[in-house]
């Protein structure tokens, strides 16, 4: 393909945007619900981390400012992100947690610059050294981001379903993947291990999106099956003691009626014997002596 930098520089930018904006679904989820369960706090991590090594490979290789820029943002979305995942899912303190943030935002810029600076001189002079290091930033951040996702992959595995995974994150992500890929077409001289990089996110992204096509359904099916059966259950219960309270007064009442009476009776007919009520002895004397 012929060079073309403006349509490069396009590519990159359409790309950077996806890879800048694809997280903001998925931090917004997260803070809507107050949940990060199903999200991998390693995929967010290890994603976020890996924007050390992409950002000083995109510098040293002198990608296009857009690709320059995009590892930058990706990599703070993403601690963002790991950062809801330990406030939300480990429940850490607030101030442990924007402290932590603070923390890994220094060190990642820190090292960043540390390895450009490192490598910047000699690389440009041609050292031999210097360009196998850059190679090494480059792979290590194709690793990193395959690598990421092994633990998302687990979590699907054990549920059977894709839980806590914004598929509009995953969707624009392969998207930007896509286009930055499209970006390294335009350039001058094709760089295979940035390319490897962006094909490794699109292809392990949209095994992500494939399974929740798939096994999301089955598990929607599944638990409505379950809950049906609970509320048949229920039922069936609530029936058994409903007939077992009606039956209980109507048991009541015929023992009454079959119980023998107490009371003594005439042997002639039958009737009960009403005895009279007695005098008591005292009245009877007082009686006795005014007649």
């Amino acid at each position: 393909m012929p060079t073309n930098h403006a349509v490069e520089n396009v590519f990159g930018t359409i790309g950077t945007i996806c890879w800048t904006v694809q997280l903001i679904p998925q931090v917004w989820k997260n803070w809507r619900s107050k949940s990060t369960e199903g999200l991998s706090p390693s995929l967010v991590l290890i994603w976020g981390l890996s924007g050390i090594p992409l950002g000083a490979y995109s510098v040293l290789q002198n990608l296009n400012v857009p690709l320059i820029i995009q590892p930058q943002l990706f990599g703070v979305l993403c601690i963002l992100s790991w950062t809801q995942c330990m406030y939300y899912g480990s429940q850490k303190p607030l101030g442990w947690c924007a402290a932590f943030l603070i923390v890994l935002l220094t060190i990642y810029a820190v090292l960043e610059l540390g390895l450009i600076y490192a490598v910047l001189e000699p690389y440009e002079r041609g050292d031999p050294g210097a360009k196998v290091a850059v190679q090494f930033f480059g792979i290590l951040a194709s690793v990193m981001i395959a690598s990421g996702l092994l633990p998302q992959y687990y979590d699907i595995y054990k549920r059977r379903e894709v839980v806590g995974i914004s598929l509009i994150f995953m969707s624009v992500d392969i998207a930007g993947g896509i286009f930055n890929d499209l970006s390294l077409v335009f350039k001058g001289e094709f760089d295979i291990i940035a390319s490897i990089t962006y094909t490794l996110v699109v292809v392990m992204d949209l095994v992500v999106v494939i399974a929740a096509l798939i096994l999301n359904p089955i598990a929607r099916r599944r638990r409505s099956g379950l809950d049906a059966e609970a509320q048949a259950e229920e039922a069936s219960s609530l029936s058994s003691q409903g007939d077992a309270e009606i039956a209980a007064p109507a048991r009541a009442d015929a023992a009454s009626h079959s119980a023998p009476s107490t009371e003594p009776k005439d042997s002639e007919n039958g009737s009960a014997i009403v005895e009279e009520p007695r005098t008591p002895p005292i009245e009877e004397e007082k009686i006795e002596e005014r007649l």
